[in-house]
């Protein structure tokens, strides 16, 4: 219970000989607060307040602790529900003890490509001769190219797209069900940027087979998204900006995507295609492997 912050007033009123009805008459506040001050003056002597000890841990013990470091030691994706569960004890404790006593904190999985060893070889080849070519080139000269396939229902984002309901709504027809066809029309889309423009979206229609005779195209960092800029920034770029719309055609679609693509500025551009270099840096020094931590 909070202290009150009368006791001291409590205390001079009451050591000149007032009673318990007129001090909390005068400093209008209730008479049980005054009795209760009262009832500390003469047992203690006076109103200071006792400091407590606390309510002492029983379940958050050092034993506890120790046995919840070690099981995460041995496998740092341990569910807490689980822990909480085999360690017959709240939920809330696990949680405790994890966020507070072992200062730990969870993060969610960092998405990246698989790579076996033979790919990391060639991945850190790769870089290194790109990185002794941009020493006598320059990187903003390079022609970064790719293509992508979008859908007229693009995928919906079920971390933001939300409904507020209440809990018997909740349950009724009015959930929105997000939904996918399962071959929904698309289009393939090829483009390619520098540091200082971009190319027009090319669409590239249904059953056309993509090779030479269709375009041509250097393929620097093939199988490698996330050292080409179309892959690790672009294209999530245009995605953004048409996301969460269902077109009713393949036209609206394209239309849709040739106006965001209009609108991505060159400043934005410059700035992602010079920061290849720093990944290819960050490649070398991760011998090959994902890099994104060391960014």
């Amino acid at each position: 219970m909070k202290s009150s912050p009368h006791r001291p007033s409590i205390e001079l009123l009451f050591k000149r000989g007032l009673g318990s009805a007129e001090i909390a008459r005068r400093l209008q506040i209730s008479s049980s607060t005054v009795r209760n001050v009262v009832a500390a003056i003469k047992k203690r002597g006076d109103a200071s307040e006792v400091k407590k000890s606390g309510r002492p841990r029983s379940v958050n013990t050092r034993n506890t602790r120790a046995i919840i470091k070690k099981r995460i030691i041995r496998n740092d994706g341990l569910s807490l529900n689980r822990m909480a569960s085999q360690l017959g004890i709240a939920r809330s404790t696990v949680q405790s003890i994890v966020k507070n006593d072992l200062k730990l904190k969870s993060y969610k999985l960092r998405r990246g490509q698989y790579l076996s060893d033979k790919s990391k070889a060639m991945r850190l080849e790769k870089c290194r001769k790109l990185l002794q070519h941009f020493q006598v080139r320059r990187v903003s000269d390079v022609i970064w190219t790719d293509e992508k396939i979008f859908t007229i229902e693009p995928l919906p984002n079920r971390q933001n797209q939300r409904q507020l309901l209440s809990k018997d709504d909740s349950m009724s027809p009015k959930r929105r069900l997000a939904h996918n066809r399962l071959f929904p029309k698309s289009v393939m889309v090829w483009a390619g940027i520098t540091a200082t423009g971009k190319t027009p979206l090319v669409f590239i229609e249904r059953n056309v087979k993509i090779n030479s005779e269709v375009y041509q195209k250097i393929v620097l960092m093939d199988n490698f998204p996330d050292l080409n800029p179309m892959d690790f920034s672009v294209w999530g770029m245009l995605e953004g900006k048409i996301a969460g719309k269902v077109f009713a055609t393949v036209d609206d679609l394209k239309a849709a995507l040739e106006v965001a693509w209009a609108s991505i500025d060159d400043g934005y551009l410059r700035r992602t295609v010079n920061s290849v270099k720093k990944r290819l840096r960050a490649c070398v020094k991760a011998r090959g492997s994902n890099f994104e931590i060391l960014l």
